[in-house]
């Protein structure tokens, strides 16, 4: 599938003839940014086979990671060796850490998952592969790693992606820039991390580890760290830009004479060139770009728009905004009105008004609307209040839930549904759904009956919070259950065509005007990003296909519950009331498996409800802050096209 999802051009730093030293002025590791993972991976597998090509004497020494970070780069470099512009008959392959224990055999073990992503599609031979070996007896563990560690030093190349708190390798924070390859005990964080791997469950996720050293790391002739999503954002930002920090290991590799950093868009969003190019060079003016400058400049003075001083944009580098745009009092005005026009109480438009300055037009009235909820859940989290409005506001409203979302339903809420049938005298199901669960084989895929249960459990949430919005939950709510979610485990199957067919036929059914997808920036594999691309695809299909019905659909991106579109961003801010907040909170509660003991809560401990309550109050308050008016809580949204 080709399809992938970046975020439209809304103005930035102009790089061409940008010297380097200017452009990469506030990094300490000179960092690439690409559009997303596929052309950074590209250019990685350049740089790697130039290196393996040009070498001249002896075995070429190559350390890699395992992980999703480099699963574009070995699909690759796999597909260049296939073709025969490659050759790892003369590359020497060291791979970075192990689980300990672990065999090689086990599903999960990084000797495994090398294989499988890259190892058994090129030609490497056996004896040239070094992995540490997890199997080693505990009593001899300490001199196995001191000899490999001799063994993996001075690397030709080393090509590592990096942990969402800055890990490389399993060192972890507080590792020594002198620190070699050594077993090193996981932390909880770590380990409910790589419990991902484990089904989350984290009495079968190793405890131990062995580890290539930051020492051993930085004795590389070169290295090529690597990053995708939003959820490295932070870390890449701590390793490019900030000081060497114990806390964040990668940044001690800012040592490193020979280290390159490659990030895709979202990776990179924290960057200084990002946030604020107007402090490294020229920028490109758009609307949108000038709005999230002085949005910037607000939060960076502590004051609303229609206060800021002429003193305000030249203390802090936007006298260029000021020159090409000025004076600053009218640029206050046009962004104070422009943020203004994006407040809504009409997300659907309103009927017979002036739309002229409304983020939606006032026809067709009432208009069909299309909610893409990549989990069971997802409609309520991000956008329940708006879905509310839409609904109360007399459109046609219909929600599709693209996967069954059954691999996030714990044991026990099987159990207690069967439980309760058979206290109604519907059948006494509870021994079959035990015994399904007692067959489950860790790192496995799930039986297919009991995944079954778990999306019936999951399919009947969605349809109560449907229906608490006074909607039919029949005709209402589609549940697509895509192929690609359906593997049965956390790693799910390559998006495909058939996953691209059943979002179109339901679009061709329906004929949206509006519609909603999710767009969530994290991980470039991630179930939300995965479904997004899917329905973006089944739409250009669809017009390319000649469909008229699409000339006048526009598409609106919602957030998850974690992160917020930034406000120079936003098309489109629907204000929520108290009441609003409490019937969204209440549609979220629908969703009983995924309260409390929901399995793959993350590092934040918050339910769904509050994360999704804190994260609305905080937009509205930054609207407040900003000088508009002030509200309970306000939900947002990005105009795609």
């Amino acid at each position: 599938m080709s399809k992938h999802f970046t975020l439209p051009y809304e103005g930035g730093l102009i790089e061409k003839n940008l010297p380097m030293g200017i452009l990469h002025s506030y990094e300490k590791i000179w960092t690439d940014i690409y559009p997303e993972s596929r052309p950074a991976s590209l250019a990685v597998a350049d740089i790697v086979t130039d290196a393996i090509n040009s070498h001249k004497e002896g075995l070429f020494r190559l350390g890699l990671t395992t992980g999703a970070t480099p699963t574009s780069l070995y699909n690759e470099l796999a597909r260049r060796c296939a073709a025969g512009a490659l050759s790892f008959r003369n590359v020497e392959i060291y791979s970075i850490d192990e689980y300990y224990p672990s065999s090689s055999d086990e599903l999960q073990s990084r000797n495994h998952r090398l294989h499988e992503a890259l190892l058994d599609k090129i030609d490497i031979l056996k004896e040239n592969v070094h992995i540490p070996d997890g199997t080693v007896p505990q009593d001899r563990v300490s001199a196995y790693c001191a000899d490999f560690d001799t063994k993996a030093r001075n690397l030709d190349l080393l090509v590592i992606g990096i942990g969402e708190q800055g890990q490389v390798g399993f060192n972890e924070a507080g590792s020594s820039e002198k620190s070699r390859t050594r077993t090193v005990r996981l932390s909880y964080k770590s380990r409910k991390r790589q419990s991902r791997a484990f089904n989350h469950d984290m009495s079968i996720t190793p405890d131990k580890a062995i580890t290539m050293g930051i020492g051993t790391m930085l004795s590389a002739k070169r290295i090529i760290l690597m990053a995708w999503g939003e959820d490295k954002a932070a870390a890449v930002r701590a390793i490019a830009e900030g000081p060497v920090d114990l806390a964040c290991p990668a940044s001690l590799l800012q040592k490193h004479e020979h280290i390159r950093f490659f990030v895709d868009e979202t990776a990179a969003s924290s960057l200084t060139r990002v946030v604020a190019p107007w402090l490294v060079g020229p920028c490109d003016w758009t609307p949108k770009f000038i709005r999230k400058a002085v949005v910037w400049l607000c939060q960076t003075v502590g004051k609303p728009i229609l206060k800021l001083t002429e003193k305000d944009y030249l203390d802090n580098s936007l006298s260029e905004l000021l020159e090409k745009f000025g004076p600053f009092d009218k640029i206050n005005i046009e962004v104070f009105n422009d943020l203004q026009h994006t407040i809504t109480g009409w997300p659907g438009g309103k009927p017979n008004a002036d739309d002229s300055t409304r983020p939606v037009p006032a026809n067709p009235y009432p208009k069909t609307v299309l909610i893409f909820s990549p989990h069971p859940d997802d409609d309520v989290i991000s956008m329940g209040g708006t879905f509310i409005r839409l609904a109360s506001q007399g459109h046609n409203v219909h929600v599709a839930y693209e996967t069954s979302g059954n691999v996030a339903v714990h044991d026990d809420v099987v159990l207690q549904h069967m439980d309760a049938a058979y206290q109604l005298g519907y059948g006494n199901h509870f021994a079959e759904a035990k015994a399904l669960i007692d067959s489950k084989v860790p790192g496995e895929p799930e039986p297919r009956g009991l995944l079954e249960m778990k999306g019936a459990i999951r399919r009947s949430e969605a349809r109560g919070a449907v229906r608490s919005f006074g909607l039919d939950d029949e005709h209402n709510a589609h549940f697509l259950n895509l192929p690609f979610y359906e593997s049965g485990g956390i790693k799910k199957n390559p998006r495909t065509q058939a996953d691209v067919d059943i979002i179109k036929k339901l679009m061709n059914e329906l004929k949206p005007d509006m519609i909603f997808m999710a767009g969530d920036l994290a991980d470039p594999h991630g179930t939300h990003r995965v479904c997004t691309e899917a329905a973006m695809e089944a739409l250009d299909q669809i017009k390319e296909e000649g469909a008229a019905w699409t000339a006048n659909t526009h598409v609106w991106l919602y957030r998850g519950a974690w992160m917020e579109w930034e406000l120079g961003r936003v098309d489109m801010a629907v204000p929520l009331s108290p009441d609003e907040v409490v019937k969204k909170r209440h549609a979220i509660f629908r969703h009983l498996s995924q309260k409390d003991i929901v399995p793959f809560p993350g590092e934040d401990p918050r339910e769904f409800w509050q994360r999704a309550e804190e994260r609305t109050q905080n937009t509205a308050r930054l609207y407040d802050q900003l000088g508009m008016a002030e509200y309970q809580a306000i939900e947002v949204f990005l105009k795609l096209y």
